[in-house]
């Protein structure tokens, strides 16, 4: 059986663009070194009102942000001056690191067309070596990432290494990141290998052991065997997991092994000692009320 069920809790980015949070979760703050993951969409709006859900740009430290589009098309910008869209099936590695801001911006007049956007984004924290490290940002387009067929699955491995696959996307520490459609009456072993491991139903509904789990659900397993999940419908997953960094604070986006860090980074927001990006520097998020 799996360790804990997660259920998604929902949130609003602003303007409907609604999105349901699984990490963090109180009871479980962390699946390997991810600490946080958003699933968004799928939404569909008119041009003129999916540009009000513009992310401004706001900043990061401590991790790396992981984007991963299902439908739809995003706009990136950073304070290294990178410009980047991401389409479904990319991946956007930016790594924060002692702090970089960015923007998400829905410019793009089909973003929101049907089948509407739909978006994964996670957070993976740093080793404590590479806290500080200098800021980066990667785009990896889909025609690089590995993918697999068999048996009524297939998959595309974002990030890490699973079934035998190794994605050529730079981590900073041991993990996997593998986007999974399953055919009606599929089944798919979770991968060995790795300390913790978790199970996102993206779409469909999917059995283990012959429990039913829905969209929004997350199993989250150890390191023990090779749990199979079968799908019940069509279904599409997110699998994830990775080796364990030790207690990570979060506050708002910033990531941290150390409590007086997090505080530092607020600061440093506060007085703009984070830079803007150069080509979005007009508008920005600013700190939130600390109501501790």
């Amino acid at each position: 059986m799996p360790e804990l069920i997660i259920d998604a809790r929902p949130a609003d980015l602003g303007h409907g663009l609604a999105v349901r949070r699984v990490l963090p979760f109180a009871r479980r703050r962390m699946v390997g070194p991810f600490v946080f993951l958003d699933h968004a969409g799928p939404v569909t709006f008119e041009p003129s009102i999916g540009r009000k859900a513009d992310v401004r740009p706001h900043p990061h430290i401590g991790l790396s942000t992981v984007s991963y589009l299902l439908s739809g098309a995003v706009t990136h910008r950073d304070s290294l001056g990178v410009e980047q869209v991401i389409r479904p099936g990319d991946v956007n590695w930016m790594t924060a690191g002692r702090g970089i801001s960015h923007s998400e911006r829905f410019e793009d007049p089909s973003a929101f067309a049907d089948p509407g956007i739909e978006l994964l984004q996670s957070w993976v924290a740093l080793p404590e070596a590479d806290e500080e490290a200098d800021p980066a940002f990667d785009h990896y387009p889909a025609r690089v990432l590995p993918e697999g067929r068999d048996a009524g699955v297939w998959m595309r491995l974002a990030a890490g290494e699973a079934y035998g696959l190794k994605s050529p996307v730079k981590t900073h520490s041991p993990l996997f990141c593998l986007h999974a459609t399953l055919d009606p009456g599929a089944r798919i072993a979770m991968p060995e290998g790795h300390a913790e491991r978790a199970a996102y139903v993206v779409a469909g509904r999917i059995e283990h052991e012959g429990v039913g789990y829905r969209v929004g659900q997350m199993l989250v397993f150890g390191a023990a065997g090779a749990p199979v999940l079968r799908a019940s419908e069509a279904s599409t997953l997110m699998l994830l997991g990775g080796e364990p960094l030790g207690e990570r604070h979060i506050w708002w986006n910033f990531v941290s092994s150390r409590r007086e860090r997090i505080e530092q980074a607020k600061a440093d927001w506060k007085a703009g000692r984070i830079a803007l990006p150069p080509n979005d520097a007009g508008e920005f998020i600013p700190l939130p009320e600390d109501r501790r």
